[in-house]
């Protein structure tokens, strides 16, 4: 009993190690009472283990008439529970085999051998499965320590158990684990055979917790804090209407689940505390308010209520300046006439293209510099009326030379160029970003360069369109 008293305190430690793992109702469990040891774990002939040998128990069965096992277990859930089992026992029916023989067995008395045991469990349900509450089958695995006497050894353990719950937390229990020795010789007070253990005694299950006192575990309560109804899993219904307060939009008012528990003042389908006009019906994609006009926009925020406008203009049409199709917001050029490919805006023609490099061909410079002649600048300002008609279109503004001179200098020269004509345009209102400038020197002649009258064609300036 000493020893069983040792073993009750490791169970007792085991099952404390593991006291997280569990939150479901009851997950203690305590079993004790008594347990017989079979040594014979296999036919006369047969080498194959015999799991349960009922006929011939009185035979080869060793049972201590008392307490005898004490099992501390803990549920860990999906059907499964961890646990330990600490058992005793007096062996006088031992299994040895007939010396000369290999299959014939002969049960004797090894001289009342103390056993003791202590083994960890781990256990799977099938209550849950055959969903009976009162049913409980199961099977188990684990591994022990045993001692035969003066000998000890580890053991590889599996079996099948059965419970009868006689109420929710006290229950008749049935068991037989097969242990599966390694220093199976058979010889007393020096091997540990393997052998069978059959337990049957009662299980207590507890430690179901209910926080909030309201008699239902915290495993099913859905409001654990707080005292609740069964009928809503222990949550509270402040307005008495069905609906839990957790769930309830409006828990100090009764509603309906349509509405979970809201009030509708103007029965528009849309709950008052979600309605932006609660006191007239309207409709849910007007969030409870009415659209007499059918824009989009309710009545209360709408500039022009009868007539169908637009959200983003306050509820009115867009307004059309130019009359060129393109509305006000999304015409470029809201002032000038233009298409709708251009964003409102006029497309620059071909007509106009060769209007402006007619007028760039006569644009002078002084001799190898990049400043105008004075006759040049009416030239620059009608360049730059015609730019203005098309306030979106970009430019690029090219600058070319003759071949006399070094390739280097008449480069930069046309670059400076370029640049120059860019600037003053820019001085004279095109946008910056309209514009931009080369030069290409004397790589791309559109004229000889052995008479006088071809080196000035191929002193130019053209104006490119970027499309």
């Amino acid at each position: 009993m000493k020893h069983l008293n040792k073993l009750f305190a490791a169970g007792l430690l085991f099952a404390g190690l593991t006291s997280q793992a569990q939150n479901g109702d009851n997950p203690w469990a305590v079993s004790f009472g008594a347990n017989a040891v079979d040594t014979k774990v296999s036919a006369e002939g047969n080498s194959k283990p015999q799991f349960i040998q009922l006929a011939n128990a009185r035979d080869n069965w060793n049972i201590l008439p008392s307490v005898s096992y004490l099992n501390v277990s803990r549920y860990v859930g999906d059907g499964f529970s961890l646990g330990l089992t600490g058992s005793v026992n007096k062996i006088d029916k031992w299994l040895e085999r007939v010396p000369g023989t290999e299959n014939t067995d002969a049960v004797l008395n090894p001289g009342n051998l103390s056993y003791y045991a202590v083994d960890a469990v781990v256990k799977y349900s099938f209550q849950d499965l055959i969903k009976l509450s009162w049913l409980d089958p199961s099977v188990n695995v684990g591994g022990g320590y045993n001692f035969f006497g003066d000998a000890s050894a580890g053991t590889v353990n599996g079996g099948l158990g059965l419970t009868f719950w006689v109420t929710e937390g006290v229950g008749i229990q049935f068991q037989s684990t097969y242990k599966h020795s390694f220093d199976e010789n058979r010889v007393a007070d020096l091997d540990v055979p393997t052998h069978i253990q059959h337990f049957a005694g009662l299980t207590f299950r507890f430690g179901g917790k209910d926080t909030d006192g309201d008699g239902i575990y915290d495993k099913e309560d859905a409001c654990i804090n707080e005292p609740g109804l069964k009928e809503l899993m222990g949550c509270p219904d402040t307005d008495k209407d069905g609906i839990a307060d957790k769930d309830d939009a409006c828990p100090e008012a009764a509603g309906t689940p349509e509405f979970n528990g809201c009030p509708d003042t103007d029965g528009d389908g849309i709950i008052d505390n979600e309605d932006a006009c609660p006191e007239v019906a309207g409709t849910k994609i007007m969030k409870g308010c009415p659209d007499a006009d059918g824009d989009g926009v309710a009545d209360k925020d709408d500039k022009c209520p009868t007539v169908k406008g637009a959200r983003d203009n306050g509820g009115c049409p867009w307004p059309d300046t130019d009359g060129d199709g393109v509305l006000d917001k999304d015409d470029k050029c809201p002032q000038i006439a233009g298409t709708v490919a251009n964003n409102g805006c006029p497309e620059v023609s071909e007509d106009a293209v060769k209007k402006l490099n007619d007028y760039a061909k006569t644009i002078l410079f002084n001799s190898g510099k990049s400043s105008f002649q004075q006759q040049t600048f009416p030239v620059l300002q009608a360049i730059t009326a015609i730019l203005k008609e098309y306030p979106t279109s970009k430019f690029s503004i090219e600058g070319h030379t003759d071949a006399d001179g070094s390739e280097d200098n008449n480069l930069k020269l046309s670059e400076d160029r370029a640049a120059a004509v860019k600037d003053y345009l820019i001085e004279n209102g095109i946008d910056t970003s309209r514009l931009s400038s080369k030069g290409f020197g004397e790589s791309t002649p559109i004229d000889s360069n052995k008479t006088s009258k071809g080196k000035a064609n191929n002193r130019r300036v053209e104006v490119k369109l970027v499309k």
